[in-house]
């Protein structure tokens, strides 16, 4: 067998590094400062900008909120008496149930702060039902409430 040695390529090539463009000169301390003034200036305004975006934007949505809950008032005007009158009354509810808790954290303090249990208990037993109770009365309050009427146009 007759084999043809093909010749291998060299392992290092030569790079030209040298630069076609001229060098730039280099800035003087208070062109440095002036240039890199500028560069904050261009990054501040187009921070600016895009919370100028995001602020139109959360306006929108909360726009279209109002507009839907109006919608819904309108729609259903005795649901939404009632949503006001049963978070009038949840209110008083929630009234009670915090001075009944605060008498319990006055009553309890010293023991909630020697021992985790003490806490733990407290949390358990009054976290979630304020929680709870809170979140539906937002949702009560909200459907119920008359809206702004500058922010019913538009």
């Amino acid at each position: 067998m007759t084999s043809t040695r093909r010749p291998t390529p060299p392992l290092f090539s030569q790079l030209d590094v040298s630069s076609a463009t001229r060098p730039q000169p280099a800035l003087s301390a208070r062109d440095e400062q002036t240039e890199l003034l500028r560069e904050m200036l261009a990054s501040q305004d187009r921070t600016n900008e895009l919370l100028e975006d995001l602020a139109s934007t959360l306006a929108a949505t909360q726009k279209q909120r109002a507009n839907e809950l109006n919608q819904w008032r309108q729609a259903h005007p005795a649901l939404a008496t009632a949503c006001r009158e049963a978070a009038e009354a949840l209110t008083r509810v929630q009234i009670d149930y915090l001075d009944r808790m605060t008498e319990e954290i006055n009553d309890t303090s010293d023991d909630m702060v020697e021992g985790d249990f003490m806490l733990n208990e407290f949390i358990d037993r009054y976290g979630p039902r304020l929680a709870h109770l809170n979140g539906v009365i937002q949702v009560l309050a909200q459907l119920s409430s008359v809206p702004n009427p500058a922010n019913s146009h538009g």
